[in-house]
């Protein structure tokens, strides 16, 4: 897939999720086979962005090209201010966020809220798209409700105002995270308009990705709560979508590895005491659904300095049996 002039090869996006798409985060699934990761959402009032939250969400430094920014606000002028800022810090993409269904969010009528302003979904992005060089991408839901699914209508907005790519979330915002995603609803977006359309929602596995791109037609897919924990997802859904083969999970081996890199890289980013804390969401997710994993849980979640946190980790890894290995 194509976003102007960066090509996203394999079609595999990794999601904008806050506290959890930082810098090393977005390094790891690049490694692991995304083709794109989207930075966390940034606001985009940038008197803000002197905030510890706000430097860190834009820290970019050592990650591969195409960067991808997401700003989310619900003013023109202010939008478009933030889009230039970042892209003078080295973003190559300029990603609107019109689909965050959090309450905080939409109580300041942004995110998904912005879906029922329809007028508002076009002065935004007319500005942004006139305000820097990059090409411009949106991430929507199907509409506010079952009742207000206006998704068709915001992306040929989109498409008229020189947005290059459109991802849609299969939910309203009402749903949040609960109802099924409608694959079925994405799929008439996709015939609605010509840019690139991005399917996204309960990608958990290589078989998820197939059935979704068979009944979307989407041209790339973009994953989020599938990747916590499995940053290898992006490696097997793109040998399931090349060959239709669906590849092993990776090793005890493979996996601790990739788990200290990923620990390691947070104590870098976020220092020894605050990496730690970081890490220790990051190694639940990492934990889930492995032997015993229950019995080291609390050990592993009480370590307090980041010598202590790999040790334990590491000690748990390696007294896994092995099993069927893929390569990292």
């Amino acid at each position: 897939m194509r976003i102007g002039p960066h090509t996203v090869d394999p079609p595999l996006i990794l999601a904008p999720m806050a506290g959890i798409s930082d810098l090393p985060f977005r390094r790891i699934c690049r490694r692991q086979g995304a083709g794109l990761a989207v930075s966390e959402m940034v606001h985009a009032d940038t008197r803000l962005w002197h905030t510890q939250k706000s430097r860190l969400r834009l820290h970019q430094s050592g990650e591969p090209d195409p960067r991808s920014v997401q700003i989310t606000g619900r003013e023109p002028a202010m939008m478009a201010a933030a889009a230039r800022a970042a892209v003078e810090r080295g973003a190559g993409i300029i990603d609107l966020n019109m689909g965050c269904p959090a309450r905080k969010v939409m109580s300041k009528a942004a995110g998904a809220a912005l879906l029922g302003d329809e007028a508002r979904v076009r002065a935004i992005m007319e500005a942004v798209v006139a305000a820097v060089h990059v090409p411009v991408t949106l991430k929507i839901r199907l509409g506010l409700d079952r009742s207000r699914i206006n998704a068709p209508v915001i992306a040929r907005i989109a498409q008229d105002c020189g947005v290059q790519a459109l991802t849609v979330h299969g939910r309203t915002a009402a749903c949040s995270y609960q109802d099924p995603v409608d694959a079925e609803a994405i799929a008439r977006v996709r015939e609605t308009v010509s840019i690139p359309v991005i399917a996204n929602g309960d990608l958990f596995s290589p078989e998820d990705a197939l059935r979704m791109r068979a009944i979307t037609g989407a041209d790339a897919l973009m994953v989020g709560r599938g990747a916590r924990g499995r940053p290898w997802i992006f490696r097997r859904m793109a040998r399931a979508l090349e060959t239709g083969e669906i590849p092993p999970e990776p090793g005890p081996e493979t996996v601790l590895a990739i788990v200290r890199e990923h620990l390691q890289a947070l104590y870098g980013l976020h220092g020894p005491r605050a990496g730690v804390q970081v890490a220790r969401k990051h190694i639940g997710w990492y934990l889930q659904g492995r032997p015993g994993a229950e019995a080291v849980r609390r050990a592993l979640l009480q370590a307090e300095d980041p010598a202590t946190q790999l040790e334990r980790i590491t000690r748990y890894f390696e007294t896994l049996p092995p099993g069927e290995d893929i390569a990292a």
